[in-house]
């Protein structure tokens, strides 16, 4: 996901898309320790774009945090 499409999303997408990659990312941890992950370079994807996701956020908040 580009940064430019996040930013074209509101906030309560935002945090709603964010619950969904971590719940993707849990599956995915959790077929990697039994060693059936058929495609692993979908971990660190997910873990990028939860943080692109929370960038654009804390920029909407100000950056105070």
């Amino acid at each position: 996901m580009k940064t430019s499409e996040i930013r074209k999303m509101s906030t309560e997408e935002i945090n709603a898309k964010i619950t969904e990659i971590k719940d993707e990312l849990f599956d995915l941890r959790m077929k990697q320790s039994t060693g059936t992950v058929e495609k692993p370079h979908k971990i660190n994807e997910g873990r990028k774009t939860i943080a692109r996701l929370k960038t654009v956020l804390n920029e909407r908040k100000g950056g105070n945090e």
